[in-house]
């Protein structure tokens, strides 16, 4: 018969085990999602979202004794965009919904929602892939790459894009324009404006109008190369076909019971004025020492 003091690895065997908080795993927000041109396709109009493009006319000088007799034609072509389905699927035991701790399911409801924004917010990203590239692998990128993008989308010789213009970045690559804002301030005291701004804040100035943006979504390479981009606002359209829905379907067959969840989404994108408005910069991404 134990004899002494009772503490509580005593009684271990009593003591219940209880969840005193529960987290997941932290995402990068949807960036690219809220900076594109946002459309929806209209309820019974077929599978396509379809907007024409109307071809420039030209004008010609002319005296007063010019006869003219040189009509312009209208000519459009069309842009044709397809939503894709994507969905989800969980299931859930009613055993789990039992024994599991309440804050641990608090937790599980959210993910499926921050999957559909993550997937959501990639597939921009690899659309915009496609886009000329500047900058160079392994060469950190500058405030003047910024620049340059901007001015080659708002002068473009083959159809000028307008504002507002964004700039999606991986925050490797932004810690370059830190680094090139708040050089030398080992030597010298940090003026007052934009740079102690960044150096109290992060870089989160805007460059030569162009609003920048920090997307962990973007991929980093083998090489530690990341490509980032600037675009106008008007160069990618997000097209939502069905509006994203939670559905819910009773598995009375799988594990004693349970329940499968389905969350459905459909959307694409598409490019507007292709290699005129939207710019690739490939520039180093290692990670910051």
């Amino acid at each position: 018969m134990p004899v002494g003091n009772t503490i509580s690895s005593s009684l271990a065997d009593s003591l219940d085990t209880i969840v005193a908080s529960a987290r997941s795993v932290r995402e990068h927000k949807g960036v690219v999602t809220q900076l594109v041109d946002r459309v929806s396709l209209s309820p019974n109009t077929g599978l396509d979202w379809k907007e024409a493009l109307f071809a420039q006319l030209s004008a010609q000088a002319i005296t007063e004794q010019t006869v003219m007799d040189n009509p312009q034609a209208y000519s459009d072509t069309a842009i044709t965009i397809r939503p894709q389905m994507v969905q989800i699927q969980t299931f859930i035991s009613d055993k789990v919904l039992l024994s599991v701790d309440r804050k641990s399911l608090g937790q599980m409801d959210g993910l499926t929602g921050n999957a559909m924004t993550r997937k959501e917010d990639e597939d921009g990203l690899t659309a915009m892939d496609a886009s000329t590239q500047l900058g160079a692998a392994g060469t950190p990128v500058t405030t003047g790459d910024v620049a340059s993008c901007r001015y080659l989308i708002t002068s473009n010789p083959t159809e000028p894009g307008s504002l507002p213009i964004s700039g999606v970045f991986h925050g490797y690559c932004m810690k370059d324009f830190f680094d090139e804002l708040v050089a030398g301030l080992g030597t010298y005291p940090v003026p007052a404006g934009a740079t102690a701004d960044v150096f109290k804040g992060g870089f989160h100035l805007p460059i030569a109008e162009v609003t920048i943006h920090e997307d962990g979504n973007i991929a980093i390479d083998a090489n530690a190369d990341a490509k980032n981009f600037v675009f106008a606002k008007m160069a990618w359209i997000l097209v939502s076909g069905m509006s994203m829905r939670r559905e819910t379907r009773r598995e009375p067959h799988i594990g004693g019971g349970g329940d499968s969840l389905f969350v459905t989404h459909e959307y694409a994108y598409g490019e507007r004025s292709p290699s005129n408005w939207s710019r690739e910069i490939i520039a180093d991404a290692t990670a910051p020492a």
